[in-house]
């Protein structure tokens, strides 16, 4: 990703990343990926930045570059794929031994671009397969998908949350689930509140990673910058659903200062979680069971109209 290094006074090394981030009142775990943010910096020196920034680890994200152009799980060679795999057991034992409970796997690159470019059963043999590979040498950690509908490939192996929880069903691993990313499913023309209650009704919903996109690119725009109702809707249903899993900000600060957008996004997601939590959920339950439009309007309206007025603050 290109940012400006004016907005990164000390470097845009990892270290200095992180010496940053613990200047964000509210945040209390960052997530790395994996290698990219590991060049170069020593464990010891890691362990000693996080500890001085008061953050932890909350996931190690899996981010397949290097001898992956033609995918890493889904890749033709069967060597390759070996090596994907090996890569992401990697990753999980650094996340076990920097204190983090799950590996984030994005497969950004295990799709096709062309009719007939691939045979799309031994596609999804491939995906199943090396989860299932992981899972099993990862017993003690959780593996997450986090699914996407296009890019950089024109279609994914994995592009949904309804073909996420079918892969689910066929990696048949219970450490093995979702993560939602707010831009993504909106990329997949779904809501996203719609797709975490998919996901908490099948006890797979590992992670979220927040954010807004007006919906045709991966935007990563301020946390209830652009769908207002429906980020409520979703800190609602999270609610509903008893999630207590770290959320992580996936937004690209190109031209804003880092720290301050990461600011906006803390202040954001409390003042949404916020009225989420004060709305008046027995009269929603009771207008949803009627679908009862203009009744459920009337409930959410003065508290999205509350959180544009404050800019989700």
């Amino acid at each position: 990703m290109l940012a400006r290094p004016d907005l990164w006074p000390h470097g845009l090394d990892t270290l200095g990343r992180i010496r940053r981030a613990g200047s964000v009142e509210g945040l209390d775990l960052v997530d790395l990926n994996y290698p990219q943010h590991l060049e170069g910096v020593s464990r010891h020196d890691l362990v000693a930045a996080l500890e001085a920034a008061g953050l932890g680890v909350g996931a190690i994200n899996l981010r397949y570059e290097d001898g992956f152009l033609d995918g890493a799980f889904t890749h033709p060679d069967a060597a390759t794929r070996r090596k994907a795999v090996d890569v992401t057991i990697e990753a999980g034992e650094l996340a076990l031994a920097l204190g983090a409970d799950h590996i984030i796997v994005w497969p950004g690159l295990d799709g096709y671009d062309y009719p007939f470019q691939v045979d799309y059963q031994a596609l999804w043999g491939h995906t199943i397969e090396g989860f299932q590979r992981v899972a099993d040498a990862l017993p003690g950690l959780r593996v997450a998908l986090e699914y996407k509908p296009i890019e950089p490939r024109r279609f994914y192996a994995v592009g949904d949350m309804s073909t996420s929880l079918l892969c689910m069903r066929d990696i048949g691993r219970r450490n093995v689930g979702i993560v939602l990313d707010v831009a993504h499913s909106l990329m997949a023309r779904e809501n996203p509140a719609q797709a975490a209650a998919r996901a908490l009704r099948e006890a797979r919903l590992f992670g979220i990673h927040l954010n807004d996109a007006y919906g045709q690119a991966d935007d990563g725009l301020i946390v209830g910058s652009v769908h207002v109702p429906q980020t409520l809707e979703l800190m609602w249903t999270l609610q509903q659903g008893g999630y207590t899993e770290h959320v992580y900000f996936d937004t690209f600060p190109v031209r804003e200062d880092p720290v301050a957008e990461c600011r906006r996004n803390v202040e954001a997601f409390e003042a949404f979680w916020s009225a989420a939590a004060a709305l008046d959920s027995g009269a929603l339950r009771a207008a949803q069971a009627r679908h009862d439009a203009l009744a459920v309007h009337a409930l959410v309206r003065t508290a999205a109209l509350d959180l544009v007025a404050g800019g989700g603050s």
